[in-house]
C-alpha cells in the first residue's frame, strides 16, 4: 500500500522517515484510514499544536499564550494566538454592527437569519483553524491571518 505525505501530498517511498519533496515526517496510508502524526516541536509543556489549538478555544488562553514564556516565543503559537484574537475582535465588531442595524425595525427582521449564518460560520471558521492547528499548519485566513503573521513574526 504507498503512503503519502499528509503536509504535500506527495508519494513516500516505504521505510522513509520523512517526505523527500518537502521533508515532513509523518505519512498516511491511502484508504488505510490511519492518520499521520503531526510533527511538531514541543514548547514548555505543551506540545506546539496543542497549544495552537487551545488558543481558538477562547481568547483567554490566547492572551495567555502570549504572555507566558516559553509560549510567547515559539513564532507557530504566537501566531495562532494573535489569529484567534483578531477572529474575536472581528466578531465583536460584527456583533455590534448586527446590534446597531437591529435597533431598526423591518431590518431586524432581516437580520436574524443573516445573524445565525453568520455565528454558525465563524463558529465553522474556528473549528476549522483548531483543526489546522492541531495538524501542525499555519493555515491563514485571508486578511486577519496577514496580521496575525505579521504580529506573530514581531519580538
Amino acid at each position: 500500500m504507498a503512503a503519502f505525505c499528509s503536509a504535500c501530498g506527495s508519494p513516500i517511498p516505504e521505510n522513509a522517515l520523512a517526505c523527500p519533496k518537502c521533508g515532513r515526517s509523518g505519512a498516511t496510508g491511502v484508504g488505510s484510514g490511519a492518520a499521520a502524526a503531526p510533527a511538531v516541536a514541543s514548547t514548555g509543556g505543551l506540545t506546539d499544536n496543542i497549544a495552537g489549538l487551545l488558543a481558538y478555544v477562547t481568547i483567554i488562553p490566547a492572551i495567555v499564550f502570549l504572555l507566558v514564556e516559553p509560549y510567547n516565543k515559539n513564532r507557530f503559537i504566537r501566531f495562532h494566538s494573535f489569529q484567534c484574537i483578531f477572529i474575536a475582535v472581528a466578531s465583536f465588531a460584527i456583533g455590534i454592527a448586527f446590534t446597531i442595524l437591529g435597533m431598526i425595525p423591518v431590518i431586524n427582521l432581516l437580520l436574524i437569519p443573516i445573524s445565525i449564518i453568520v455565528w454558525i460560520g465563524i463558529l465553522v471558521l474556528v473549528v476549522l483553524c483548531m483543526f489546522k492547528a492541531y495538524q501542525g499548519q499555519m493555515f491563514k485566513l485571508p486578511v486577519i491571518g496577514d496580521i496575525a503573521e505579521k504580529q506573530a513574526n514581531l519580538t
